[in-house]
């Protein structure tokens, strides 16, 4: 019985980590993930798509992530920095830990492919208040 309990605890906090992930207006498709010759580390690429005038929540990644912006205008915020204001082609290196968020500042759809490189079996994002 304790085990069954156990494994609840374990797929709600799945649940929920994906539920934050998965904020109204934005989407997180995963493309890909797989292992990386660097011992505990993992390569994740997924296509983020944000709704017009939709700003992601605040958050951080155990590790890097790389901005490839596929479609619209989207407006990047990290800590510490300027907003960085990047359009379908551009590219943006976001170091491992630092808290930002993405914002659709155009009239459309906006979508970025991005790439993380990670530390495996931590949670993608962490959300920060």
């Amino acid at each position: 019985m304790k085990a069954f309990q156990i494994m609840g605890a374990v797929i709600l906090i799945a649940v929920a980590q994906t539920a934050q992930a998965q904020l109204p207006g934005t989407r997180r498709i995963d493309l890909q993930r797989h292992d990386l010759s660097i011992p505990g580390r993992e390569v994740i690429q997924s296509r983020v798509e944000i709704d017009a005038g939709v700003t992601s929540a605040k958050h951080r990644h155990p590790g890097e992530e790389i901005v490839y912006v596929i479609e619209g205008v989207l407006e990047y915020q990290l800590e510490g920095m300027p907003p960085v204001t990047l359009k379908a082609g551009e590219v943006l290196f976001i170091p491992a830990g630092t808290v930002h968020a993405a914002r659709n500042v155009g009239s459309g759809s906006g979508a970025e492919l991005a790439t993380y490189i990670v530390e495996k079996g931590k949670p993608l994002a962490e959300i920060v208040p």
